[in-house]
């Protein structure tokens, strides 16, 4: 599911920011933006992340503001000498009044030095990165929580249409084999008196039976109702899961097939492609459930 989350926040010396965004993917794919110098932070916060969110692709953005002490600049003595003798020189040589003060030399190029590399550390800096991406985590569950309470009426809308449809094939299914029966007694009928054939009514009767244990459908129909039942108990608990319900589409596609396939009738095929539609939407929208 998609969402977004953010958290700030600020110790004696450090200053976190932390930006996490989801979008659908079936599977956990994680990729991180961190700031030059900590790197060393990258496992922990795999680890951080993963222990929380299982599908989706995660972006984490992640800054660190430090604050500056003096250890962390250089004065270039060097450079600062060379530009103060060239000045002098120069405002000798042309007569000009010097006004050279100590502000203006540190303020030219190269003469102070600040030093990039992070020298923190991560032991001491983790805990507030950690509070911060939680932090972020958590508001990000919550977005996500909507939507997937937004998903779960869907998810049942959708279960309720296949459960019409099946209840709509299992009135149907009787009259496919009475229909059956019908069709043969008359073809029996018309050869008797075609031929002068000769049949018992055990024989229909036989026939009939062959023709009911083919297209029988009840267990089938039967197993699908249980996998509605188990499907919707899955997305109604707290701890649903996306892998779960998957399996439980496969076989819920498995069952319809062979309902299709057995029924021999173009009244229930019409019910089996309503499923079919609504079991693949079920299936599109489960991906994004964890």
């Amino acid at each position: 599911m998609t969402g977004f989350g953010e958290a700030q926040q600020e110790s004696e010396d450090l200053r976190v920011r932390a930006e996490i965004r989801a979008v659908n993917s079936r599977h956990l794919k994680l990729s991180c933006r961190i700031p030059e110098g900590y790197a060393a932070l990258e496992p922990r916060i795999d680890t951080l992340v993963r222990g929380e969110i299982r599908r989706g692709t995660i972006q984490l953005s992640l800054s660190i503001d430090k604050a500056a002490s003096s250890e962390e600049y250089r004065i270039n003595r060097d450079v600062l000498v060379s530009y103060f003798e060239q000045l002098n020189h120069i405002t000798g040589e042309l007569e000009l009044a010097s006004e050279l003060s100590i502000d203006r030399l540190l303020g030219l190029p190269g003469i102070v030095h600040e030093e990039k590399e992070a020298t923190d550390d991560i032991d001491e800096v983790w805990p507030v990165i950690e509070t911060t991406i939680t932090t972020a985590m958590q508001q990000l569950a919550e977005m996500r929580r909507d939507e997937g309470e937004a998903m779960e009426r869907d998810l049942k809308e959708n279960c309720d249409r296949i459960g019409a449809e099946l209840s709509s094939i299992q009135q149907r299914a009787p009259a496919v084999i009475e229909a059956y029966q019908t069709r043969l007694t008359e073809r029996i009928q018309h050869l008797l008196e075609s031929y002068d054939i000769k049949t018992e009514p055990a024989d229909v009767l036989r026939e009939v039976g062959i023709f009911a244990d083919r297209v029988d459908i009840s267990e089938e129909t039967v197993r699908l109702e249980s996998h509605l039942q188990q499907f919707d108990e899955i997305i109604s608990s707290e701890n649903a899961s996306g892998r779960k319900l998957d399996f439980v589409i496969q076989e819920m596609f498995r069952e319809t097939n062979t309902i299709g396939s057995k029924a021999n009738d173009a009244t229930i095929a019409r019910h089996v492609v309503e499923i079919k539609t609504n079991i693949e939407r079920l299936r599109e929208m489960i991906q994004n459930v964890e």
